[in-house]
C-alpha cells in the first residue's frame, strides 16, 4: 500500500547522481503505481514518480556539479529505479538532461513526461513528412496532460486542431490552448466502414481501442497517426485499408526508452520553438507530497484536466 515516509539517502536505488528535488508531476502511469491499479513498479519497495527536476546534490560523474538544474524524465525512473516523488532522488549520469534554456524547473515538469511524449509523438510525424497542408490533426484525451500539451504545440504550428475529450465542460479550455473544433468521440461519427472519406491529416492518439481505430479509417493520404495511449483499451480492431491504399503510416511514442540523444534534443526544443505557448494554462493543480496520493486517484478519476504538479521541496 502507498505510503509517504523517510528514508535516508542511502537507502536509494543506486547511482552516480544525487538530485535535490524541486518539482515532479502526476502522470496516468504513475497514478497507476501509486494506486496499485496498474504493474508499473517493478520490485518493492520504490518511490513512484517517472519525471523530476531539480538541481544537483553531489555527483561522482564529471559532466555534473553540485548546483546544476536538471531533470530526468522516463528511463527507468519511477519503474525500475526510486523515482522524482521524493525530496532526493539518485540516478546514474547517463539518464539525466541539462535543464534546457528557456524553461525553468516548473515549466519543465508542466511538460513533464506528458509533454515530452506529445513532443516526440510530433516529431515523428513531422520526420515522416506530416505538414499543416495534409489537413486538421485530431488529438484525442485532449484535457490531459499529453493531449494538453499537444493540442497547444500543434495550434503553435500552424496545425487546425480537432481536440477530442469526452468532457464537453473543458470545451473553453482547449479553445483557449489553440484548438479550433472540440468535439467529443460521438461526435466525430467514424462509421464502421473498412475505408471511410478523407476528413483529418492525422492524429495523436491517448485512447486506442475503436477510437484509434475509427480515426485510421479517414486520415489523408500519406497522414501519420501517433499512439501513445490507452486509456480506452489496449487493443483495436483494425484493417490494413488505410496502410496500403492511402499510405497512412501509426507510428509509435515511448517516451520512457526514448535514446538520449534524441531526448536532449527534444528537451532542448521544448525550451525553444516547441514550448507551447499556453504552457501555463496546462497546469491543473499544484499538490505537496503529502497530498500525493488523493491526488493520484483524483487523475485516475477523471478529475482534473492538465498537468497536476507535485511541490517536492518540502
Amino acid at each position: 500500500m502507498a505510503r509517504v515516509q523517510q528514508m535516508d539517502v542511502d537507502a536509494l536505488t543506486p547511482g552516480d547522481v544525487v538530485i535535490r528535488s524541486e518539482w515532479s508531476g502526476i502522470n496516468f502511469k504513475d497514478a497507476l503505481a501509486v494506486t496499485g491499479r496498474g504493474k508499473i513498479l517493478k520490485r518493492f519497495p520504490l518511490n513512484a514518480g517517472i519525471d523530476v527536476a531539480g538541481r544537483v546534490e553531489s555527483s561522482s560523474d564529471a559532466r555534473f556539479t553540485p548546483g546544476d538544474a536538471v531533470l530526468v524524465n522516463g528511463m527507468g525512473l519511477g519503474e525500475t529505479r526510486d523515482g522524482g516523488f521524493a525530496g532526493m532522488v539518485r540516478v546514474p549520469a547517463d539518464s539525466i538532461v541539462g535543464l534546457p534554456p528557456g524553461l525553468t524547473a516548473f515549466e519543465a515538469m508542466t511538460l513533464g513526461t506528458a509533454g515530452f511524449t506529445a513532443a516526440l509523438a510530433l516529431h515523428r510525424m513531422e520526420v515522416n513528412g506530416q505538414t499543416p497542408a495534409l489537413g486538421p490533426i485530431v488529438v484525442t484525451g485532449a484535457t490531459g496532460g499529453v493531449g494538453s500539451a499537444a493540442v497547444s504545440m500543434l495550434a503553435a504550428r500552424g496545425y487546425r486542431v480537432i481536440a477530442v475529450s469526452g468532457r464537453p465542460e473543458h470545451d473553453g479550455y482547449l479553445r483557449s490552448l489553440g484548438a479550433h473544433e472540440v468535439a467529443t468521440p460521438d461526435m466525430l461519427q467514424l462509421g464502421t466502414r473498412p475505408l471511410e472519406s478523407v476528413r483529418f491529416g492525422g492524429a495523436i492518439d491517448n485512447v486506442g481501442g475503436v477510437l484509434l481505430a475509427g480515426l485510421l479509417r479517414h486520415v489523408q493520404l500519406w497522414g501519420n497517426v501517433a499512439a501513445i495511449g490507452m486509456a480506452g483499451a489496449a487493443d483495436f480492431d483494425g484493417n490494413v485499408f488505410p496502410f496500403i491504399l492511402r499510405g497512412v503510416s501509426l507510428l509509435g511514442a515511448s517516451s520512457a526508452n526514448c535514446p538520449m540523444a534524441l531526448r536532449a534534443d527534444l528537451w532542448n526544443r521544448l525550451g525553444g520553438e516547441l514550448k507551447p505557448p499556453h504552457l501555463a494554462e496546462i497546469v491543473g493543480g499544484v499538490v505537496p507530497l503529502a497530498d500525493l496520493i488523493r491526488a493520484c486517484e483524483q487523475v485516475l478519476h477523471r478529475k482534473v484536466r492538465g498537468r497536476i504538479l507535485v511541490d517536492c521541496r518540502a
